[in-house]
Protein backbone atom coordinates (compact mmCIF):
# COMPACT_ATOMS: atom_id res chain seq x y z
CA UNK A 1 0.00 0.00 0.00
CA UNK A 2 1.21 3.32 -0.83
CA UNK A 3 -0.51 5.66 1.55
CA UNK A 4 -1.46 9.22 0.38
CA UNK A 5 0.70 10.66 3.55
CA UNK A 6 2.69 8.38 5.76
CA UNK A 7 2.32 10.75 8.99
CA UNK A 8 3.91 7.57 11.15
CA UNK A 9 6.83 7.92 9.24
CA UNK A 10 7.31 11.54 9.29
CA UNK A 11 6.93 11.26 13.18
CA UNK A 12 9.62 8.82 13.15
CA UNK A 13 11.92 10.61 10.85
CA UNK A 14 12.19 12.93 13.95
CA UNK A 15 13.22 10.71 16.45
CA UNK A 16 14.73 11.03 19.02
CA UNK A 17 14.21 14.74 19.38
CA UNK A 18 10.54 14.56 19.70
CA UNK A 19 10.42 12.22 22.25
CA UNK A 20 12.72 13.86 24.34
CA UNK A 21 10.76 17.13 23.50
CA UNK A 22 8.04 15.86 24.60
CA UNK A 23 9.87 14.40 28.00
CA UNK A 24 11.15 18.04 28.72
CA UNK A 25 7.94 19.86 28.86
CA UNK A 26 6.53 16.60 31.26
CA UNK A 27 9.02 16.79 33.37
CA UNK A 28 9.00 20.84 33.53
CA UNK A 29 4.95 20.37 34.59
CA UNK A 30 4.11 23.60 32.55
CA UNK A 31 1.95 23.17 30.15
CA UNK A 32 0.16 26.18 28.97
CA UNK A 33 1.18 29.43 28.21
CA UNK A 34 5.11 28.59 29.16
CA UNK A 35 8.60 28.89 27.33
CA UNK A 36 8.25 26.11 24.58
CA UNK A 37 5.16 27.87 22.92
CA UNK A 38 6.96 31.64 23.70
CA UNK A 39 10.36 30.13 21.90
CA UNK A 40 8.49 28.89 19.17
CA UNK A 41 6.71 32.24 18.52
CA UNK A 42 9.92 34.27 18.30
CA UNK A 43 11.28 31.10 16.04
CA UNK A 44 8.61 31.00 13.48
CA UNK A 45 7.75 35.11 13.31
CA UNK A 46 11.65 34.67 12.17
CA UNK A 47 10.98 32.06 9.84
CA UNK A 48 7.84 33.89 8.30
CA UNK A 49 8.99 37.03 8.03
CA UNK A 50 6.39 38.66 10.24
CA UNK A 51 7.04 41.20 13.30
CA UNK A 52 4.72 38.92 15.71
CA UNK A 53 3.21 35.70 15.76
CA UNK A 54 0.65 34.29 18.32
CA UNK A 55 0.09 30.44 19.24
CA UNK A 56 -3.41 29.56 19.16
CA UNK A 57 -5.39 26.28 18.93
CA UNK A 58 -5.91 25.46 15.04
CA UNK A 59 -5.98 27.18 12.01
CA UNK A 60 -9.32 27.93 12.22
CA UNK A 61 -9.31 29.87 15.23
CA UNK A 62 -6.29 31.82 13.77
CA UNK A 63 -8.50 32.95 11.06
CA UNK A 64 -11.70 33.63 13.25
CA UNK A 65 -9.54 35.64 16.03
CA UNK A 66 -7.81 38.08 12.94
CA UNK A 67 -11.37 38.73 12.05
CA UNK A 68 -12.79 38.98 15.53
CA UNK A 69 -9.32 41.60 16.34
CA UNK A 70 -10.53 43.81 13.66
CA UNK A 71 -13.38 43.83 14.70
CA UNK A 72 -12.96 45.22 18.17
CA UNK A 73 -10.39 47.79 16.54
CA UNK A 74 -13.25 49.22 14.57
CA UNK A 75 -11.72 48.03 11.17
CA UNK A 76 -15.17 45.89 10.57
CA UNK A 77 -18.53 45.21 11.58
CA UNK A 78 -21.34 42.94 11.74
CA UNK A 79 -22.85 42.63 8.09
CA UNK A 80 -19.52 43.86 6.41
CA UNK A 81 -18.46 41.63 3.35
CA UNK A 82 -14.71 39.56 2.80
CA UNK A 83 -13.93 38.31 -0.52
CA UNK A 84 -13.37 34.87 -0.39
CA UNK A 85 -12.53 31.90 -3.19
CA UNK A 86 -15.25 29.90 -3.92
CA UNK A 87 -12.89 27.04 -4.40
CA UNK A 88 -11.56 26.30 -0.93
CA UNK A 89 -11.83 24.41 2.59
CA UNK A 90 -14.75 25.39 3.81
CA UNK A 91 -13.10 26.67 7.36
CA UNK A 92 -11.61 29.65 5.73
CA UNK A 93 -15.94 30.40 5.03
CA UNK A 94 -16.36 29.83 8.63
CA UNK A 95 -13.94 32.21 9.81
CA UNK A 96 -15.93 34.46 8.40
CA UNK A 97 -19.57 33.99 9.01
CA UNK A 98 -18.94 32.84 12.12
CA UNK A 99 -18.03 36.66 13.09
CA UNK A 100 -21.38 37.80 11.71
CA UNK A 101 -19.43 39.03 8.35
CA UNK A 102 -20.84 38.30 5.19
CA UNK A 103 -18.73 36.09 2.96
CA UNK A 104 -18.64 37.07 -0.61
CA UNK A 105 -17.35 34.10 -3.17
CA UNK A 106 -15.14 34.79 -5.74
CA UNK A 107 -14.70 31.99 -8.70
CA UNK A 108 -10.91 30.90 -8.70
CA UNK A 109 -8.44 30.77 -11.83
CA UNK A 110 -8.84 27.08 -13.93
CA UNK A 111 -5.13 27.11 -14.18
CA UNK A 112 -4.16 27.44 -10.70
CA UNK A 113 -7.32 26.67 -8.76
CA UNK A 114 -6.26 29.81 -6.37
CA UNK A 115 -8.81 33.30 -6.45
CA UNK A 116 -8.77 34.85 -9.82
CA UNK A 117 -7.91 38.33 -9.05
CA UNK A 118 -9.47 39.91 -12.54
CA UNK A 119 -12.90 39.04 -10.83
CA UNK A 120 -12.35 40.53 -7.31
CA UNK A 121 -12.83 44.32 -8.55
CA UNK A 122 -16.60 43.34 -9.59
CA UNK A 123 -17.63 42.18 -6.09
CA UNK A 124 -16.17 45.00 -4.04
CA UNK A 125 -18.96 47.37 -2.44
CA UNK A 126 -19.26 50.11 0.22
CA UNK A 127 -19.52 46.95 2.73
CA UNK A 128 -16.50 45.23 1.82
CA UNK A 129 -13.50 45.27 4.11
CA UNK A 130 -10.88 42.68 3.45
CA UNK A 131 -10.01 40.42 1.00
CA UNK A 132 -8.68 36.76 2.01
CA UNK A 133 -6.69 34.92 -0.09
CA UNK A 134 -5.62 30.81 0.41
CA UNK A 135 -2.68 29.66 -0.83
CA UNK A 136 -5.08 26.34 -1.39
CA UNK A 137 -2.69 23.33 -2.00
CA UNK A 138 0.68 25.20 -1.20
CA UNK A 139 0.59 27.32 -3.79
CA UNK A 140 1.16 31.34 -2.82
CA UNK A 141 -1.94 33.39 -4.34
CA UNK A 142 -0.18 37.07 -4.75
CA UNK A 143 0.10 39.29 -7.63
CA UNK A 144 0.25 43.29 -8.45
CA UNK A 145 -3.82 43.15 -8.94
CA UNK A 146 -4.04 42.25 -5.41
CA UNK A 147 -2.10 44.91 -4.12
CA UNK A 148 -3.38 47.38 -6.49
CA UNK A 149 -6.80 46.75 -5.87
CA UNK A 150 -6.66 46.25 -1.70
CA UNK A 151 -4.99 49.64 -1.86
CA UNK A 152 -7.66 51.40 -4.08
CA UNK A 153 -10.35 50.39 -1.96
CA UNK A 154 -8.79 50.23 1.57
CA UNK A 155 -9.19 46.84 2.04
CA UNK A 156 -7.40 44.66 4.11
CA UNK A 157 -5.81 41.64 2.86
CA UNK A 158 -5.46 38.61 5.06
CA UNK A 159 -3.93 35.14 4.19
CA UNK A 160 -5.12 31.71 4.58
CA UNK A 161 -1.60 30.23 4.72
CA UNK A 162 -2.95 27.11 6.23
CA UNK A 163 -1.65 24.69 3.57
CA UNK A 164 1.52 27.14 2.20
CA UNK A 165 3.73 27.12 5.27
CA UNK A 166 7.37 27.97 3.54
CA UNK A 167 6.37 29.16 0.40
CA UNK A 168 8.27 32.47 -0.61
CA UNK A 169 7.56 34.71 -3.60
CA UNK A 170 10.43 36.86 -4.98
CA UNK A 171 9.88 40.92 -4.11
CA UNK A 172 11.95 43.63 -4.18
CA UNK A 173 14.12 45.82 -1.59
CA UNK A 174 15.21 49.15 -1.70
CA UNK A 175 16.65 50.20 1.30
CA UNK A 176 14.06 49.40 3.86
CA UNK A 177 12.60 45.74 4.57
CA UNK A 178 10.76 44.75 1.99
CA UNK A 179 9.45 46.27 -0.88
CA UNK A 180 6.01 44.11 -2.63
CA UNK A 181 6.30 43.12 -5.94
CA UNK A 182 4.69 46.19 -7.54
CA UNK A 183 7.85 47.57 -7.85
CA UNK A 184 10.25 47.48 -10.76
CA UNK A 185 12.21 44.74 -11.15
CA UNK A 186 15.97 46.71 -11.61
CA UNK A 187 15.33 46.70 -7.33
CA UNK A 188 17.38 44.03 -5.74
CA UNK A 189 15.24 41.14 -5.06
CA UNK A 190 14.69 38.78 -2.02
CA UNK A 191 12.90 35.66 -1.35
CA UNK A 192 9.69 36.74 0.85
CA UNK A 193 7.81 33.97 2.33
CA UNK A 194 3.72 33.28 2.59
CA UNK A 195 2.07 34.46 5.42
CA UNK A 196 3.80 37.92 5.71
CA UNK A 197 2.81 38.77 2.47
CA UNK A 198 -0.73 40.29 3.62
CA UNK A 199 -1.66 43.06 6.67
CA UNK A 200 -1.87 39.19 8.88
CA UNK A 201 -1.88 36.04 8.13
CA UNK A 202 -3.73 32.18 9.76
CA UNK A 203 -1.58 29.36 9.54
CA UNK A 204 -2.39 25.85 10.29
CA UNK A 205 -0.33 23.03 12.09
CA UNK A 206 -3.00 19.99 12.11
CA UNK A 207 -0.87 16.95 11.54
CA UNK A 208 -1.03 16.10 7.92
CA UNK A 209 -0.02 19.82 6.98
CA UNK A 210 3.67 20.82 5.61
CA UNK A 211 4.43 21.69 9.06
CA UNK A 212 2.55 19.69 11.68
CA UNK A 213 1.75 19.15 14.90
CA UNK A 214 0.76 15.73 16.88
CA UNK A 215 -2.50 17.34 17.60
CA UNK A 216 -4.21 20.26 16.54
CA UNK A 217 -2.16 23.81 16.48
CA UNK A 218 -2.24 26.94 14.41
CA UNK A 219 -0.72 30.63 14.68
CA UNK A 220 -1.51 33.99 13.51
CA UNK A 221 1.08 36.32 11.95
CA UNK A 222 1.55 40.19 11.59
CA UNK A 223 3.76 43.06 11.78
CA UNK A 224 0.90 45.24 13.51
CA UNK A 225 1.47 45.64 16.63
CA UNK A 226 -2.36 46.52 17.97
CA UNK A 227 -3.98 43.81 16.09
CA UNK A 228 -1.46 41.02 17.71
CA UNK A 229 -1.90 42.01 21.44
CA UNK A 230 -5.70 42.14 20.59
CA UNK A 231 -5.50 38.59 18.89
CA UNK A 232 -3.21 37.43 21.72
CA UNK A 233 -5.78 38.61 24.23
CA UNK A 234 -8.90 37.26 22.57
CA UNK A 235 -7.49 33.58 22.69
CA UNK A 236 -6.97 33.96 25.79
CA UNK A 237 -10.09 34.29 26.98
CA UNK A 238 -9.82 38.35 26.35
CA UNK A 239 -7.84 38.89 29.22
CA UNK A 240 -4.48 40.59 29.42
CA UNK A 241 -4.05 39.54 32.98
CA UNK A 242 -5.39 37.21 35.03
CA UNK A 243 -9.04 37.18 35.80
CA UNK A 244 -8.63 40.53 33.87
CA UNK A 245 -10.76 40.42 30.47
CA UNK A 246 -10.80 43.56 27.90
CA UNK A 247 -12.80 41.35 25.70
CA UNK A 248 -15.34 38.47 24.97
CA UNK A 249 -12.53 36.19 24.15
CA UNK A 250 -12.28 32.49 23.45
CA UNK A 251 -10.02 29.60 24.86
CA UNK A 252 -7.44 29.03 21.65
CA UNK A 253 -4.32 28.41 22.81
CA UNK A 254 -1.01 26.32 21.50
CA UNK A 255 -0.45 23.62 24.33
CA UNK A 256 3.82 23.52 25.48
CA UNK A 257 3.90 19.76 23.94
CA UNK A 258 2.74 20.61 20.29
CA UNK A 259 5.15 23.77 20.66
CA UNK A 260 8.15 21.57 21.36
CA UNK A 261 7.62 19.57 19.13
CA UNK A 262 6.66 22.16 16.39
CA UNK A 263 10.37 23.57 16.88
CA UNK A 264 11.82 20.16 16.54
CA UNK A 265 9.71 20.35 12.63
CA UNK A 266 10.41 23.67 11.91
CA UNK A 267 13.97 24.02 10.96
CA UNK A 268 13.69 21.03 8.65
CA UNK A 269 10.44 22.33 6.94
CA UNK A 270 12.35 24.06 3.85
CA UNK A 271 14.24 20.64 3.29
CA UNK A 272 11.20 18.72 3.30
CA UNK A 273 9.52 21.52 0.86
CA UNK A 274 12.48 20.79 -1.32
CA UNK A 275 11.81 16.95 -1.22
CA UNK A 276 7.96 17.92 -2.20
CA UNK A 277 9.75 19.54 -5.10
CA UNK A 278 11.45 16.75 -6.36
CA UNK A 279 8.59 14.73 -6.39
CA UNK A 280 6.16 16.97 -8.40
CA UNK A 281 9.01 17.31 -10.42
CA UNK A 282 8.87 13.59 -11.31
CA UNK A 283 5.08 12.95 -11.65
CA UNK A 284 4.87 16.65 -14.57
CA UNK A 285 7.75 15.31 -16.30
CA UNK A 286 6.51 11.79 -16.27
CA UNK A 287 2.90 11.36 -16.38
CA UNK A 288 1.79 11.58 -19.97
CA UNK A 289 -1.57 10.08 -19.74
CA UNK A 290 -3.29 12.38 -22.00
CA UNK A 291 -6.48 12.66 -20.06
CA UNK A 292 -4.42 13.89 -17.34
CA UNK A 293 -4.54 17.75 -16.25
CA UNK A 294 -1.45 18.43 -14.31
CA UNK A 295 -1.35 21.30 -11.99
CA UNK A 296 -0.85 24.60 -13.34
CA UNK A 297 -1.27 26.30 -16.77
CA UNK A 298 1.87 27.73 -15.98
CA UNK A 299 4.14 24.67 -16.66
CA UNK A 300 5.72 24.33 -19.96
CA UNK A 301 5.12 21.18 -22.26
CA UNK A 302 4.96 18.35 -19.93
CA UNK A 303 6.57 20.58 -17.19
CA UNK A 304 9.76 20.66 -16.92
CA UNK A 305 10.19 24.51 -16.26
CA UNK A 306 7.54 26.79 -14.63
CA UNK A 307 6.52 30.46 -15.32
CA UNK A 308 7.42 32.32 -12.23
CA UNK A 309 4.52 33.30 -9.99
CA UNK A 310 6.09 37.10 -10.37
CA UNK A 311 8.33 37.43 -13.09
CA UNK A 312 7.37 35.12 -15.88
CA UNK A 313 10.80 33.59 -16.13
CA UNK A 314 10.85 29.77 -16.76
CA UNK A 315 13.20 27.38 -14.40
CA UNK A 316 12.82 24.25 -13.29
CA UNK A 317 9.66 23.28 -10.76
CA UNK A 318 12.28 22.07 -8.39
CA UNK A 319 13.74 25.30 -7.49
CA UNK A 320 9.71 26.88 -8.02
CA UNK A 321 9.70 28.27 -4.08
CA UNK A 322 6.62 29.79 -4.86
CA UNK A 323 5.07 26.25 -5.08
CA UNK A 324 5.55 23.63 -0.93
CA UNK A 325 3.41 21.28 -3.08
CA UNK A 326 1.46 20.43 0.69
CA UNK A 327 -1.05 18.81 -2.21
CA UNK A 328 -0.21 17.38 -5.85
CA UNK A 329 -3.82 17.42 -7.92
CA UNK A 330 -4.26 16.84 -11.16
CA UNK A 331 -7.65 16.69 -12.87
CA UNK A 332 -9.49 13.72 -14.96
CA UNK A 333 -13.01 13.70 -15.88
CA UNK A 334 -13.35 10.05 -14.64
CA UNK A 335 -11.95 11.06 -11.39
CA UNK A 336 -13.52 8.47 -9.57
CA UNK A 337 -13.23 5.56 -11.82
CA UNK A 338 -9.28 6.94 -11.76
CA UNK A 339 -9.61 7.14 -7.73
CA UNK A 340 -11.13 3.35 -7.69
CA UNK A 341 -8.28 1.87 -10.19
CA UNK A 342 -5.49 3.44 -7.99
CA UNK A 343 -7.38 1.95 -4.67
CA UNK A 344 -7.34 -1.69 -6.85
CA UNK A 345 -3.57 -0.93 -7.29
CA UNK A 346 -2.97 -0.07 -3.64
CA UNK A 347 -1.99 3.61 -4.16
CA UNK A 348 -4.20 6.02 -1.76
CA UNK A 349 -5.47 9.33 -2.91
CA UNK A 350 -7.98 11.63 -1.77
CA UNK A 351 -10.58 14.47 -2.90
CA UNK A 352 -9.76 18.25 -2.01
CA UNK A 353 -12.99 19.19 -2.48
CA UNK A 354 -15.89 16.77 -3.29
CA UNK A 355 -18.19 19.23 -2.35
CA UNK A 356 -17.79 23.14 -2.74
CA UNK A 357 -18.59 25.35 0.55
CA UNK A 358 -21.95 26.85 -1.43
CA UNK A 359 -23.24 23.47 -1.72
CA UNK A 360 -22.59 22.46 1.21
CA UNK A 361 -26.50 22.57 4.07
CA UNK A 362 -23.66 24.52 6.52
CA UNK A 363 -24.76 27.12 3.56
CA UNK A 364 -28.28 26.78 2.78
CA UNK A 365 -28.32 30.19 1.97
CA UNK A 366 -25.83 29.89 -1.02
CA UNK A 367 -26.85 26.58 -2.39
CA UNK A 368 -28.83 28.05 -5.37
CA UNK A 369 -25.57 30.30 -6.23
CA UNK A 370 -23.66 28.57 -9.11
CA UNK A 371 -19.85 28.53 -9.31
CA UNK A 372 -19.04 27.02 -12.37
CA UNK A 373 -15.46 26.69 -12.44
CA UNK A 374 -15.37 25.70 -8.59
CA UNK A 375 -17.60 23.07 -9.62
CA UNK A 376 -15.77 21.54 -12.40
CA UNK A 377 -12.47 21.05 -10.36
CA UNK A 378 -14.30 19.75 -7.20
CA UNK A 379 -15.95 17.34 -9.93
CA UNK A 380 -12.37 16.13 -11.81
CA UNK A 381 -10.03 16.89 -9.06
CA UNK A 382 -7.73 14.17 -7.24
CA UNK A 383 -4.83 14.63 -4.77
CA UNK A 384 -1.95 12.41 -5.56
CA UNK A 385 0.61 10.37 -2.90
CA UNK A 386 2.83 13.41 -1.90
CA UNK A 387 5.32 13.78 1.07
CA UNK A 388 8.83 13.88 2.22
CA UNK A 389 9.13 10.44 3.09
CA UNK A 390 8.08 8.57 0.07
CA UNK A 391 10.53 6.52 -1.96
CA UNK A 392 11.61 6.82 -5.32
CA UNK A 393 10.03 3.57 -6.29
CA UNK A 394 6.69 4.69 -4.62
CA UNK A 395 6.86 7.49 -6.84
CA UNK A 396 7.50 5.75 -10.14
CA UNK A 397 4.61 3.22 -9.01
CA UNK A 398 2.20 5.95 -8.84
CA UNK A 399 3.17 7.64 -12.18
CA UNK A 400 3.31 4.04 -13.86
CA UNK A 401 -0.18 3.34 -12.74
CA UNK A 402 -1.52 7.12 -13.63
CA UNK A 403 -0.39 6.44 -17.33
CA UNK A 404 -1.49 2.68 -17.54
CA UNK A 405 -5.20 3.88 -16.51
CA UNK A 406 -8.08 4.05 -19.60
CA UNK A 407 -11.21 4.66 -19.12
Amino acid sequence: MIKFLDIQKITESFEPKISHAIDRVIKRGWFLLGDEVAVFEKEYAEYIGSKYCIGVANGLDALRLILKAYIEMGVMKEGDEVIVPANTYIASIFAISDNRLKPILVEPDISTYNLDFSFIEQYITARTRAIMVVHLYGQACWSRKLKEVAKRYNLKIIEDNAQAAGAMIMAQTRGCRVQDEMDRYSQPTVLIRTGSLGHAAGHSFYPGKNLGALGDGGAVTTDDKELAAIVKALANYGSTRKYVHDYQGLNSRLDEIQAAVLRIKLPRLDSDNQCRREIAQYYIDNIVNPDIILPGARYAARGTEYADLITGKKQPINTNMDIVWHLFVIRHPHRDRLQQYLADKGIQTLIHYPIPPHKQKAYKELNSFVYPITEKIDREVLSLPMSQVMTDIEVKEVVERINNFRC
